[in-house]
């Protein structure tokens, strides 16, 4: 286990890391021996408190807010930053509905051997989980929350400019809500200090935090996963996204209006239209419908040819957030096979009233989620399973992939016993 001495070369960043992970693995057994009801009540109050408390918690990120704008933040990334009273509302709906989940059972069985012992799979809490998110306040909480239901406690690393929010939202909900019903305040630490040297620390501490949720842009993302692959720390990574939209020439135009409006709602998140794609032959067709509904959400399109990768993603463009990419493509599994060679393969979707276009797409896409004439944005822990979520992991290899939640946060523990 590593001690509380700090190393000769240790910076302040990575002292104040190491020192909050420290409380958080020695509030963790409390945690788990709290057990599920108190969890769910802890997460209950929390939801009450953001609506008592909504005024202070919206002062202290106007404050944030303000001084983004000050800085020059684009207008994608304020939306990410700004609390509403709405959404305060849905970050306490959506506690209510996480408490009221049923878990899965923590034990099941699986064979008796031949020569009779009973074998068992069982659920163990990982003890503490990292996290590290872009500035959106409202994810604090998520994962927060989702890591308490996971019986883990969490060190909590957010984007300098919500480091007011986050800190509120630490301080004034989840702290006192955790203490009222007999869970330690401390199971939920944030990192103090701005700078991506926090960040950085925390991927390093395998011995304390030996699993890190890791969200953001792409080119910190992965040198986030680097630097906890050396150190030793599993890093379930959500780097790159972009949803991609596919115009079949089977298409319904008022289809094509619906899809390009609906995934265009917000612009600054991972899983709103950031590639069009259209069947060649239908492209005089269908483009002039689907650039009339980009117009009227004063979206620029990038048409061919193009002077950068297809898959670029705007919403991490800051002040070009309001472009999406569009090319043509020689039918469904082209365009597929462009989706996963261009994209990180977050979601895709086809446009098609033809069942055997839609069909094919859908086999040729390998992405973590695939949609049929409904929109990317559906893509959420929330939208999806009714849950919140820590992050969507794009990995293309085995684990917890797509929308993260608590039932993800756990170590698979295999039990045997002696026979009956």
């Amino acid at each position: 286990m590593s001690t509380s001495t700090t190393t000769p070369t240790e910076t302040p960043e990575a002292t104040a890391v190491r020192e909050a992970a420290q409380r958080a693995a020695a509030a963790a057994p409390g945690v788990r021996a709290a057990g599920g009801a108190a969890v769910d009540a802890a997460l209950r109050t929390a939801a009450e408190l953001l609506r008592e408390r909504e005024s202070d918690l919206l002062a202290a990120n106007a404050t944030d807010v303000a001084a983004a704008e000050r800085g020059g933040m684009a207008a994608g990334l304020l939306d990410r930053l700004r609390l509403t009273p709405e959404r305060l509302a849905d970050m306490a709906t959506q506690l209510e509905v996480l408490a009221g989940t049923p878990e899965p059972p923590a034990e099941r069985e699986v064979r008796t051997l031949p020569s009779g012992e009973r074998v068992y799979e069982r659920r163990v809490p990982v003890g503490v989980i990292g996290a590290v998110f872009e500035a959106r306040p409202n994810v604090t909480v998520d994962v927060a929350s989702q890591v308490l239901k996971a019986r883990s406690a969490a060190v909590l690393r957010t984007g300098s400019a919500a480091l007011g929010s986050a800190r509120a939202l630490v301080e004034l909900v989840i702290a006192p809500a955790l203490e009222r019903n007999g869970v330690p305040p401390a199971a939920v630490q944030l990192v103090p200090t701005p700078g991506h040297a926090g960040a950085e620390a925390l991927v390093g501490l395998p011995d304390l935090v030996p699993l890190v949720v890791v969200r953001g842009s792409g080119e910190v993302t992965r040198k986030l996963s680097a630097l906890g692959a050396t150190a030793g720390t599993r890093v379930l990574a959500h780097a790159d996204g972009g949803g991609v939209l596919y115009l079949d020439a089977s298409a319904d135009p008022a289809d094509v209006t619906r899809l390009v409006t609906e995934s265009t709602d917000r612009l600054g998140v991972c899983n709103r239209l950031n590639l069009l794609l259209i069947d060649r032959p239908a492209y005089g067709r269908l483009w002039p419908v689907a650039e009339e509904a980009l117009r009227a959400r004063q979206i620029t399109p990038s048409l061919p040819p193009h002077t950068h990768p297809l898959g670029h993603e705007w919403a991490l463009d800051s002040g070009a957030e309001a472009h999406v990419t569009v090319t043509p493509v020689d039918g469904p599994v082209d365009a597929a096979a462009t989706a996963i060679r261009e994209t990180s393969g977050l979601a895709a979707s086809v446009c098609a009233t033809d069942e055997a276009a839609a069909t094919a797409f859908i086999d040729a896409y390998t992405g973590t989620g695939v949609f049929w004439n409904t929109t990317t944005r559906l893509l959420d822990g929330y939208k999806l399973l009714g849950l919140p979520e820590t992050g969507i992991n794009v990995d293309h290899t085995p684990g917890p992939r797509g929308p993260v939640t608590y039932v993800d946060l756990s170590l698979r523990q295999f039990v045997v016993l002696p026979p009956a």
